[in-house]
């Protein structure tokens, strides 16, 4: 069998190697070897954009010789336009991630935006701990928060609040009403739905009409934390990221599907 020539090996190691770089960016920041920051930030989007790029040059220098050579070779040729291939559809995703961001600037999501539910102070033990990020007033404009400031935000949501850029969403999450459901099977609703969606640490407090949980994510292991407040007319959500600015829309996401678990779980308990 003929031997496959440098330049398609290397195309192929760096294919090889992308997974695992990328996979111990990630489970490194889970395990908590590194930080987010340099997790996502350095490794994910700072040296893994680097490899990509070098990964794309060497299929496309790979690409030119193998056309160029007599006889042209089908595995030189489809190593090298695969090189090209993957780099490319990463980087759509990673451009992908960056409009998303833009359209989720904020990472704190609640369906109260006038009263939005607090946290216990076991939580915000926990927040404190993991040096998370601060829990902000939401009519505060992005502006005035500090977080935001050293992000750069921009001068069109400088002036918004939390409270106006949740209220402008379209896919706004609302409120459950409870219906004909007491405040004790609210209560015990949502932390089935909690359970059901994979949340840790869930803290149902039937007495104050509470329920606590922590999501996090597979691969980097990042937490957010979330409370319901179960009242007399209805139920009320939050869904808090502890790092980064924008939550890609996870957050909003989360409390729609505890909504619609929540809801289902009263309609059976009501039949």
């Amino acid at each position: 069998m003929t031997q496959l020539p440098w330049h398609t090996k290397l195309v192929l190691a760096l294919l090889a190697f992308l997974p695992a770089f990328f996979a111990i960016a990630a489970l490194g920041t889970k395990f908590g070897i590194w930080s987010w920051q340099t997790g996502l930030l350095a490794l994910t989007m700072g040296g893994g954009v680097i490899l990509l790029g070098l990964t794309a040059l060497a299929a496309l220098i790979s690409l030119i010789i193998g056309v160029r050579a007599k006889p042209r070779r089908n595995p030189v040729l489809a190593a090298a336009i695969i090189g090209l291939l993957i780099p490319g559809a990463v980087f759509v995703v990673f451009t992908s991630a960056g409009g998303t961001a833009e359209a989720n600037p904020i990472h704190d999501i609640s369906t109260d935006t006038g009263n939005p539910p607090a946290f216990s102070a076991e939580t915000m033990a926990a927040r404190a701990k993991a040096e998370a990020n601060p829990i902000n007033d939401y009519q505060t404009p992005l502006g005035k928060i500090a977080l935001y400031q050293k992000a750069g935000v921009s001068p069109e949501l400088a002036v918004k609040s939390h409270a106006q850029i949740i209220t402008d969403r379209k896919d706004r999450p609302a409120p459950l009403p409870l219906g004909g459901a007491s405040k004790a099977e609210g209560v015990t609703a949502v932390a089935a739905a909690m359970g059901a969606m994979g949340l840790t640490d869930i803290r149902p407090d039937a007495e104050a009409g509470t329920v606590e949980g922590v999501a996090e994510t597979f691969w980097f292991g990042f937490k957010d934390d979330v409370v319901a407040r179960v009242g007399d007319a209805q139920i009320d959500f939050r869904s808090v990221s502890r790092v980064g600015v924008s939550d890609l829309g996870a957050n909003t996401a989360r409390i729609t599907e505890l909504r619609s678990r929540t809801e289902t779980l009263l309609g059976a308990a009501s039949r």
